[in-house]
């Protein structure tokens, strides 16, 4: 296993929950953390919570930058409507969210990597900036010399995940659309996502 794969799984067995839903999680094996006192239950306290709620969704998107996220909260929070739905819809409008729910990559690392190396489209220009944020009605097409790679086709023919309503897919011409900003009851999270909790951490 790679020193990549051992630290995403490290995250997922250190905040207890299979995070990203996948069928090789240590957490359907051990549910405890990793390390020498893992095995050590704490109830944690309304802070320990807030926190770990806001590790949940800041790993769930590739362990997003702490810098970053708070970028992201501080544009949700400015923004009218709740501010923890506001936040889950500026991630989900992420470009490399976007083309891991499109179902063109397995995984949300492997999402940032396909998007750095120049393989999709937004629009009909190519874009190379993970954290790029597509708008309502934006299309993106996978590069025609990237179709055939493995890892895409891979990812199409997985069970593991469905696209879901709020984005428009057709697989045979390798394009999506983003069709709006979905609320968090519409985001498929293999693990309960709080939101509201990480709001309650950066309002302290």
């Amino acid at each position: 296993m790679t020193k990549r794969l051992e630290s995403k799984y490290k995250v997922c067995r250190r905040l207890g929950v299979n995070l990203w839903g996948r069928a090789k999680s240590p957490t359907n094996k051990r549910e405890y953390g990793p390390g020498q006192h893992g095995q050590r239950r704490r109830k944690p306290s309304d802070f320990g919570n807030q926190l770990q709620a806001k590790q949940k969704l800041r790993c769930y998107y590739g362990n997003i930058t702490e810098k970053q996220f708070q970028r992201y909260y501080e544009q949700a929070s400015h923004v009218k409507g709740d501010t923890g739905e506001n936040l889950v819809g500026i991630l989900e409008r992420r470009l490399d969210a976007v083309v891991y729910r499109m179902k063109f990559v397995p995984t949300v690392f492997a999402a940032r990597q396909f998007v750095s190396h120049g393989h999709v489209s937004v629009n009909g220009t190519r874009v190379t900036i993970p954290s790029y944020l597509v708008g309502e009605g934006d299309i993106v097409v996978v590069k025609e010399k990237s179709r055939e790679l493995p890892l895409v086709l891979a990812a199409i023919d997985s069970i593991e995940r469905e696209v879901p309503e709020y984005i428009d897919v057709n697989h045979d011409r390798m394009e999506g659309t983003f069709v709006r900003t979905p609320k968090l009851a519409d985001i498929p999270y293999p693990a309960q996502m709080e939101p509201n909790l990480v709001v309650e951490y950066y309002s302290r």
